[in-house]
Parts: structure tokens; sequence; C-alpha cells
């Protein structure tokens, strides 16, 4: 069955993301938040990032003009029925990822694939919450979702190859490169990201070098486009700390453990970029790291 109409729950980052890529894509898109002011600011948000490709000559105003005609936005999880393919963009707790599994679950049709955008939590978890564990795959996209170009597809021990080679497609036709992740936590990027982000940390609380020196060095040395505090900051020092947490449970392996540090800039409200202030304070025309 061709994926047609697509369903995107959460109108976040990601989640707006994945809606204005869908619906430039051809696809027709039903998104949900779940209350007015969130959906208006994730409407403000797609149309924001389509305006912005448009002034950079990368979509035309009569591309950009038709993907929004293909967008329509709803507060009731019920308008999702319909769907072929449901995308789940919400926060990363598995209850609440459950809880929304599980309505749609009894409202969508048999054919009606779900997936989910989570980036640390395994896919079975929440595909045992529903009663088609084999229609079930991971979506994973990477902020921002209209520039990234990987997706990965993540295939469960319950995932039947229909759905798999569906998904993978369907991830294809978004203009994306999709590759094939076993469902273990992190997947392939973040199982690997994500202990590196971690053990810089932890250098820096050794005293090894100072912030700018350790993203200096692993830019210049190792080549990277950012080194590993201004990733942080980019990716957001809470979401960072959640995600550790979530694996560290999984695993039970140092490297994947939360260091101290972490902990004492999240409790402050340091987040990264979107609050201002992580790693570095982002307030002035250039970063400046700040005192550890």
């Amino acid at each position: 069955m061709q994926i047609e109409r697509v369903g995107v729950v959460g109108c976040g980052l990601m989640g707006s993301g994945i809606a204005e890529v869908a619906a430039k894509s051809g696809f027709d898109v039903r998104v949900r938040e779940v209350n007015d002011a969130a959906l208006e600011a994730g409407q403000k948000r797609i149309r924001k990032s389509m305006d912005r490709a448009v002034d950079k000559e990368k979509l035309s105003a009569e591309d950009r003009d038709a993907a929004w005609a293909r967008l329509s936005f709803t507060t009731t999880v019920a308008d999702l029925a319909d769907c072929d393919l449901v995308i789940e963009a919400i926060v990363e707790e598995l209850d609440a990822k459950n809880d929304l599994f599980g309505e749609l679950d009894g409202l969508c049709g048999e054919g009606t694939i779900f997936a989910s955008n989570t980036s640390s939590l395994t896919i079975t978890d929440m595909a045992a919450a529903t009663e088609r564990p084999d229609r079930f795959v991971g979506l994973h996209f990477f902020n921002p979702v209209p520039v990234m170009k990987l997706v990965e597809v993540v295939k469960t021990i319950a995932t039947s190859d229909e759905t798999f080679e569906r998904a993978f497609a369907f991830s294809k036709a978004l203009g994306k490169t999709p590759i094939a992740a076993k469902d273990n936590s992190g997947f392939v990027v973040n199982l690997l990201l994500v202990p590196y982000m971690l053990d810089a940390i932890r250098q820096l609380e050794r005293g090894v070098a100072s912030i700018e020196d350790i993203d200096t060095g692993m830019m210049l040395g190792c080549g990277y486009p950012m080194g590993p505090f201004t990733l942080c900051d980019f990716v957001g020092i809470d979401t960072l700390y959640k995600i550790s947490e979530i694996m560290y449970d999984e695993y039970r392996e140092e490297r994947y453990a939360p260091p101290p540090l972490l902990k004492r800039i999240v409790s402050l409200g340091r987040f990264g970029r979107k609050t201002g202030k992580g790693f570095y304070d982002w307030s002035g025309e250039q970063p400046t790291p700040l005192a550890i």
C-alpha cells in the first residue's frame, strides 16, 4: 500500500521539520499538537523555514505555496485516523509515547504504519504498547530536518519486512539518505556520538584543557565541523542529559553515564543555544566560553 497521507504528532523543532519536508515532497500532511498555542507556534516555524528557503532560492514561491496547501493542523488525535503513516515527535518520555500510540492504535486502520522519531528509547518498548508491533518502525531524523540528509530506519525483531521496506522507501521519497539500524538505544549515530560528547565533558572536569581549546583541537585535529562543546549547546544540554540517562539505564556502561558537571549545568537551567547559555554564552555576536 502506497503512503499518501502522513500524520505528524508534535510540531516542535523536529515535528515541524518532518512535516515541512513531507509536504514539500508531495505528501498530504496532518499535524497534531496538544493545544492551539503550540499548534500556532509550529505553523509559524514551518512558514518561516519555507520563506527562508524561498529567500535563499532553494525553493520557489510556487512550490512553497503548494507544500503549504498540503498541510493541515489539528489538536485532535482522532483526525489522524485515516493516515497511512503516523510519525511521533513528542517529548522523550516512554509513558507519554505509549499513551499516544495506545490511543492511535484504536483509531487507525490496520494498514497504518506507526513510527517514532525517538533518539534514544527503544522502538520495541513502544511497539509493545500496541496491537501492531509488525507495523511499527523507528524513523529518526536529524535537526534541522530540512537540511540534514540522514534518517535512521529502525527495525525491531517484530517489524515486518514489508513495513521496513515501506518506511525505507518513504525516507528516500523525502530526499533523505536512509540507513538501516538495529533497535538498540541510540541506534547508530547517538550510540557513537553521545559517549564522545560525555567524554569531552569528563576531560574538561579533569582539567585536560579548556572548553575553547578542546573544541579547537577536535575541529582542526580531526576535521570536525564543530567541537564537542559547541555541539552540546546545539543539541541541548538538557537533551543530552536525558539521552545519556536513558542509554546508561539500557547498557549500564560507564561511557553512557552523565558526568556530574553535565547535571550541574542542567540544574542551572543552562540548556545551550536555545536558552542563550550552556558551555558558551550565545548572547553576543560570537559565542563566549563560560566559566566552569
